[in-house]
């Protein structure tokens, strides 16, 4: 007799959807790998591999999520990127390298992207500089990260992904603030069958009536 097996039960509280978005070379690959992996590329070396997806489950208050996580994957360069990349995200992190101002100062060509192609004003944003390792070159510094922040409405961090330094802050600090955005998580139904309790997600809207 065959027996199917059993499939792995979903223990996770809901399935967020997170863009990383920012200048080549400012380590959003290597950020996204330090992540996930625990692993470090070099700029040329990830900017090649075209790292675009990578799925996480982390713990917060005592719960699992499930992150998935997208990755411009060098797009970025010809600036294809569409609506389709942006659609149902729940949050964004936008990248910029401490030791080059130009990465900075494209912050605004990326914000003013993602309310072309995202609307929903809900959606929440983390500024991050990154490459904070090579202190000796910094250009950016931190209070005017914070202050750049503070006045795009969006949280604020810094890290290294060489070193491994804030990277978990990055990631756990735009969670929280999504969780604490109720509108943004995907909505369960309590149903009733066969006397037993049953969680159900509600369909999602469809991409001709999605806000993001």
């Amino acid at each position: 007799m065959s027996l199917t097996p059993k499939r792995p039960i979903d223990d996770t509280e809901a399935t967020l959807k997170i863009l990383l978005v920012g200048n080549s070379n400012v380590g959003k690959s290597s950020l996204l790998l330090r992540f996930t992996e625990d692993q470090f590329l070099s700029d040329e070396v990830s900017a090649t591999i075209g790292v675009d997806f990578k799925v996480k489950i982390i713990s917060l208050n005592n719960k699992k999520y499930k992150l998935t996580i997208w990755d411009t994957a060098g797009q970025e360069r010809f600036r294809t990127l569409t609506s389709t990349y942006y659609r149902g995200a729940q949050g964004v992190i936008l990248v910029y390298d401490v030791s080059n101002r130009e990465t900075f100062e494209q912050l605004n060509n990326w914000l003013v992207e993602l309310s072309t192609y995202c609307p929903r004003t809900d959606i929440v944003k983390i500024i991050v500089g990154n490459k904070v390792d090579q202190e000796h070159i910094r250009v950016i510094s931190r209070k005017e990260g914070e202050a750049y922040a503070h006045k795009t409405n969006a949280l604020f961090t810094e890290c290294s992904a060489k070193t491994r330094v804030g990277v978990e802050e990055v990631f756990e600090q735009l969670v929280q603030k999504i969780l604490d955005t109720p509108d943004l998580l995907p909505r369960k139904t309590s149903t009733i069958q066969n006397g037993v309790n049953l969680s159900q997600a509600k369909p999602q809207p469809s991409a001709a009536n999605c806000t993001c």
